[in-house]
């Protein structure tokens, strides 16, 4: 189904078909007509399904057929867990919203809060905003939410993990009672569903692929290492030419530094991102990302959630996160909407355990590979590991698809194709 017969405004259509889609995903699709109609959505999605619009669209299309005289006042509010995912919704806004007249701003913490007084003051139609300094605003008095229509609460999962809940039911007690809220989440865990309930009104459910899986769109690929080979393995895997846009996850601010300085040591184009960074420090290595200044940016967890940054080729895990969720997050930022996308994570012996919490949180066992070009230390013996751990690494090694074949043969292969 076209954007064109949803029935949104002519002038919302014009700014969807500007942006270069055509095509709506399977969660706009579902969500959009329920959302017109006014009614309450929990939407559980992966990352990279589109749900950015599925939430936008209908919000620009209820405050545009509003006139001019009516703007400037906030009628929604959509908070998000982090900075860059609020960046990223206001744009998408300023994008499909283009020719609407619609008016957003993104409240973040890390920046100068002046310029949003100013913003606010001379009034916007819809904020983005992350918790904590939402509140800011409010103690300040400089925003007024009496006139909230439709709330959103953008990846509610994350922001119970990050320990944002008291704050957004204390933000949610103070909007108006009548309002449209719409609730999306990668995971529908029981807490989630305890503030659904609290804050929606017969919600209508939409639920795109199967709960607790990565999206379709991504392969994904284990590679057993040493600890102390890790850096060795990493440095050459980026001499694939196939890797010119790689996400590198660490799970400390300290190892992301680290892997950086070592990349850059190596020749390697490499910037990395992490809470101690400051804002500026942080937009400057996404934009510079994105362009292709660099090949790589290294990203701790809470960094880089909320990054949209289209034509990720690889993401690559350098330590096994310790939760499985943050593997699905993770891998998300590959694979993005239809596009395909690899997921490599390195797994040394003592994070084998971590390792199976994935497989078991996602209901399979991920594909072990070997890049056979690379001198791993005692060949085939990696780390002493569980036999039937141990015989599943080896027939998963010595087994592959044509379609999954290791990165250093799927070069290979490239290589002899040039010289015919």
């Amino acid at each position: 189904m076209p954007f064109t017969k949803f029935g949104l405004s002519d002038p919302l259509v014009r700014g969807i078909l500007a942006t270069g889609y055509t095509a709506p995903t399977e969660i706009q699709s579902q969500v959009i007509p329920a959302a017109i109609k006014g009614v309450d959505i929990i939407g559980c999605a992966q990352t990279g399904t589109g749900k950015t619009a599925a939430f936008v669209l209908p919000i620009l299309d209820r405050l545009g057929h509003e006139p001019a005289s009516k703007r400037r006042i906030t009628r929604a509010l959509i908070l998000t867990p982090t900075r860059e995912l609020a960046m990223q919704v206001e744009k998408s806004i300023q994008g499909y919203g283009r020719f609407t007249g619609v008016k957003p701003l993104a409240v973040f913490g890390g920046v100068n809060i002046n310029n949003q007084l100013k913003s606010l003051e001379r009034g916007v139609d819809i904020v983005a905003a992350t918790p904590g300094r939402l509140m800011d605003h409010m103690k300040r008095g400089s925003i007024d939410l009496k006139h909230i229509e439709v709330l959103v609460l953008d990846e509610a999962d994350r922001m119970l993990d990050m320990g944002f809940i008291n704050d957004v039911r204390k933000i949610v007690s103070s909007l108006p009672k009548k309002r449209q809220t719409m609730l999306f989440s990668a995971t529908i865990s029981p807490e989630v569903k305890t503030l659904a309930a609290d804050m929606l009104k017969s919600p209508e459910m939409f639920q795109i692929g199967k709960p607790r899986n990565p999206i379709e769109t991504i392969t994904q690929h284990i590679y057993p290492v040493r600890k102390e080979q890790k850096m060795d393995l990493l440095i050459h895997m980026l001499s694939n030419p196939q890797m010119y846009s790689v996400l590198v996850f660490s799970r400390t601010r300290h190892g992301a530094d680290k892997i950086n300085h070592r990349l850059k040591k190596a020749g390697i184009l490499s910037v990395a991102i992490h809470s101690d960074r400051t804002q500026n420090q942080r937009l400057q290595a996404m934009e510079g990302f994105k362009k292709g200044k660099f090949q790589v940016m290294v990203a701790t967890d809470i960094a880089a959630r909320g990054i949209n940054i289209e034509g990720i080729s690889h993401v690559i895990n350098f330590d096994v996160p310790a939760f499985p969720e943050d593997y699905i997050h993770r891998i998300g930022r590959t694979g993005r909407a239809t596009a395909l996308g690899d997921a490599i994570t390195f797994v040394s012996y003592d994070e084998q355990k971590s390792l199976r919490r994935i497989e078991n949180f996602i209901g399979r066992e991920l594909d072990t590979e070997k890049c056979e070009d690379f001198a791993y230390k005692k060949s085939d013996t990696l780390e002493p590991m569980p036999a039937e751990k141990s015989k599943h690494m080896h027939h998963a090694s010595s087994g592959h698809s044509a379609d999954k074949k290791p990165i250093a043969a799927r070069r290979r292969r490239r290589r002899s194709v040039k010289r015919r």
